[in-house]
């Protein structure tokens, strides 16, 4: 009898060992799904007003979230010398704090007004790429940043939320390293494009993709990666450049709505024709700051309830579907990369006349 009890001792320690070891592996499946489960929960909405504003900034990005709570969060700057008309712009939509200031990558149309941003209005704390880049406007905003003593984090998926109270969350979707490389976009577009800030909003049933200048290997990577991609409104990555935007992932984005930040005269032919043709193709309703000037979304987080409103109206003969004419690619590693927009192309001057040729007709004349 005693060597029964053992021989069913032994058994149900098997068990016990059996049923932990597939305990183990069932979570080591399970884990992932859970996981993803737990990152695209959204808490319900209060049902007050959230705004995103995209600011009217020339060929940059500055987009403004105002909370429901109040909390403010700025993505983008916008481009060197276009500090005092973001002020302007932030002042004009009420604005005197900002609590979360998104840098998404070092270059110019950036982070090119962060500088005036930072010295005029208290902010809370930055989150930036964490991509190395040496110009004269990342190492401005660097410096600021460590003047004014402001928190610094370098932005991960792996990062918690930022709740903007009332139940309004700001997730991180990319960059992750290992960073892109130059080899891995030998076919257009750039490393600090590639290893944007890639940030998506969420309130109640309203949801808002903010990709940066996110290209097309960094879509790619967040598909592999299983990203929450699908949202109502997509601000269009990189002004529109060719590089970004593939039919891919606007399929897999659903998206109804498009905004691109962009200027009407700009060297890089930005939005490219390839990408309006795209974004036309995939049935959404576009806006261009361009064209209509500063674009506010409003919700209360209510299942179709977004409204969407524009400083201006296109003016006459012009098409929201056309594109630029480009004359340098928008890839390029010097000029828009590194120092901000070039300017526009010179305007041909008339030929002055020649002084001695028309002194000796005067004379013959006489």
């Amino acid at each position: 009898m005693a060597q029964g009890r053992r021989g069913c001792g032994c058994l149900g320690a098997a068990l016990l060992v059996v049923g932990l070891a597939a305990s183990v592996v069932g979570w080591k499946f399970l884990k992932p799904w859970w996981e993803a489960r737990r990152a695209n929960q959204v808490p319900p909405a209060s049902g007050k007003e959230l705004q995103v504003h995209v600011l009217d900034v020339g060929l940059g990005d500055s987009i403004l979230i105002v909370a429901p709570s109040g909390k403010t969060v700025l993505i983008g700057a916008g481009p060197p010398g276009g500090g005092k008309k973001l002020l302007d712009a932030l002042k004009r939509d009420g604005v005197d704090h900002v609590d979360l200031f998104v840098a998404p990558n070092p270059h110019a149309d950036q982070i090119g007004g962060a500088g005036d941003v930072l010295k005029a209005l208290n902010v809370g704390r930055i989150i930036y790429s964490g991509y190395p880049q040496t110009t004269r406007e990342y190492d401005d905003f660097l410096k600021a940043v460590k003047e004014k003593n402001v928190q610094l984090d370098k932005a991960t998926p792996d990062m918690p939320p930022v709740d903007l109270g009332d139940g309004a969350i700001l997730r991180v979707l990319a960059p992750t390293e290992p960073y892109f490389t130059a080899k891995e976009l030998s076919n257009g577009g750039n490393e600090p494009n590639a290893n944007s800030v890639v940030m998506r909003l969420d309130y109640g049933e309203f949801s808002m993709l903010l990709p940066g200048d996110a290209e097309e290997q960094t879509e790619r990577r967040m598909v592999e990666q299983g990203r929450n991609l699908a949202a109502e409104v997509l601000k269009v990555a990189h002004h529109g450049s060719k590089y970004a935007t593939s039919a891919d992932f606007l399929k897999r984005g659903g998206f109804r709505v498009a905004i691109i930040s962009t200027s009407g005269d700009n060297r890089y032919g930005l939005p490219s024709q390839e990408t309006l043709d795209r974004l036309k193709a995939a049935n959404v309703k576009l806006y261009r700051t361009d064209q209509q000037g500063e674009i506010t979304i409003s919700t209360r987080g209510q299942r179709d309830d977004a409204k969407i409103t524009t400083a201006r109206e296109p003016k006459q003969g012009q098409d929201i579907w056309a594109g630029l004419q480009p004359l340098r690619d928008d890839s390029a590693k010097r000029g828009f990369i590194n120092y901000g927009d070039l300017a526009p192309a010179p305007k041909p001057t008339p030929q002055r006349a020649n002084t001695n040729t028309n002194r000796n007709a005067n004379s013959r004349a006489r």
